[in-house]
């Protein structure tokens, strides 16, 4: 039997992969798939293939899983047993195999990343043809171990180590793996761009792999972590239980500028998802800003509390389904509407319009608030800048100087983020740099600081 194509569906706001394994008989495994399940039937049908399994590795923190949308319409969930999952599968332990006609898909206990991780050795009778490693083998990395509680993190980390030597590297160097989470990933450790590696690639360049003892590794290992969305710590009990089935997915209610201030008055938040450009021309006043790109999902994750209802501005041609789509995956449900004529109509109520000044990079004065990550900060900065995530911006907006202040990132969409919390909270002297630092510094004929 010649290998099974196999088909990587890329989520590059998330950072993750899902994959769609032609296993034979016109039918389709899927691994790891996200809550919209229209790509897996759009890349199934294409090859004529009905997805007859979705496999589970492991209890997602940063995304829905797609598996329930999936098996309304037929598909069986494969999932480790140890995951206790409330909605129908098929469950699997360590060592466990599924017969799938000609192939046979088998269960490797990898604690680490999760307590109840399982990766998939796919095999055309005794021949390993393909490994799902899930959240335990990446690209150049492991995945973080720090998502379950803090108290669990170092053990994990040490399970994670003895997983991977004692079950993973033992198999044929030109195994091709393939990781769910990768670059872009806050469940990864270490960025890059490829997407699939092998067993041979990760023993010999893998920098985590090459710590000589147990101790090494978790040290190296959680030396690494930065910070992650506060919803990852409420997902994994969603994708246990089961999350709710759409089947189609619902789009925004046209909201009038009356409805949306009851709204607020009942906890609701006003993302505007427009452009910077256009949020700085004329916004709502006390909307947060998260321009509507791939990693839309990931701040909204980060700056929003999950139950909020959310009410939306968004700008002529923005894709509502698109916007929809990335709630809903990562456990966003409570979408009361859109302000139905952006703030056109919400000038034509009569109601007050915010402005937010943007500077050229040249132009960039006051206090300069960097609000990258802190590797990113400490990868090379302007000097004399204060480093604050964009995750902290509420909280420490109180801890900020007096006096005007210049907020910047890699290119303006977080910045813009951070300046309309501040802005919220009562800062009126805000302005945002068109650019990062390496713009601001060129300007100033300076080198970046580190």
């Amino acid at each position: 039997m010649t290998a099974p194509e196999i088909v990587t569906l890329v989520d590059e706001g998330l950072g993750n992969c899902s994959y769609v394994v032609d296993i034979g008989e016109r039918r389709a495994l899927v691994v790891d798939p996200e809550r919209d399940p229209r790509p897996y039937r759009a890349a199934a049908e294409r090859r004529g293939l009905r997805i007859a399994l979705s496999a589970e590795t492991h209890l997602h923190a940063d995304f829905v899983s797609g598996s329930r949308e999936l098996a309304a319409q037929g598909t069986t969930v494969v999932a480790a047993r140890a995951a206790g999952l409330e909605h129908p599968h098929h469950g699997l332990a360590g060592g466990e195999t599924l017969d799938l006609g000609g192939l046979t898909l088998e269960a490797i206990e990898t604690p680490g990343h999760t307590p109840e991780h399982l990766a998939y050795l796919l095999r055309d009778g005794s021949r390993p043809v393909a490994l799902f490693s899930g959240g335990s083998l990446l690209v150049g990395a492991v995945a973080r171990t720090d998502l379950v509680a803090p108290e669990a993190t170092e053990a994990l980390a040490r399970s994670l180590w003895r997983s991977i030597r004692a079950r993973l590297l033992g198999l044929p160097d030109d195994l091709a793996v393939y990781p769910t989470h990768g670059a872009g990933s806050f469940c990864s450790v270490a960025p890059g761009g490829d997407r699939v590696t092998t067993i041979g690639r990760e023993r010999s360049t893998n920098p985590l792999l090459a710590a000589p003892d147990e101790d090494a590794f978790v040290a190296r290992l959680l030396a690494g972590f930065g910070t992650y969305p506060p919803y990852f710590l409420e997902l994994r009990e969603v994708n246990r239980r089961g999350p709710h089935v759409y089947g189609a997915y619902p789009s925004p209610a046209p909201l009038d500028a009356r409805r949306v201030d009851d709204l607020v008055d009942g906890g609701a938040v006003i993302v505007d998802v427009r452009p910077v450009e256009a949020f700085a021309a004329g916004h709502v006043p006390g909307s947060l800003s998260i321009p509507l790109r791939p990693q839309f999902a990931s701040w909204l994750g980060w700056l929003v509390a999950r139950a909020r209802p959310l009410v939306f501005v968004a700008g002529p041609g923005q894709d509502r389904d698109e916007l929809v789509r990335q709630c809903l995956g990562i456990g966003y449900e409570n979408v009361a509407g859109e302000l139905a004529g952006g703030v056109e109509a919400w000038r034509a109520a009569g109601r007050p319009v915010a402005t937010v000044a943007l500077v050229a990079p040249d132009q960039a004065g006051g206090t300069i608030v960097d609000v990258r990550q802190r590797s990113e900060f400490a990868s090379g900065h302007v000097p004399g800048a204060l480093g604050l995530e964009l995750g902290d911006a509420a909280a420490l907006a109180s801890t900020l100087p007096a006096g005007p202040l210049t907020v910047m990132c890699g290119h303006g969409e977080r910045a813009m983020s951070a300046a309309s919390i501040l802005a919220a909270q009562g800062r009126g002297d805000v302005s945002v740099v068109v650019g990062g630092p390496a713009d601001v510094v060129a300007a100033r004929g300076q080198r970046l600081a580190e």
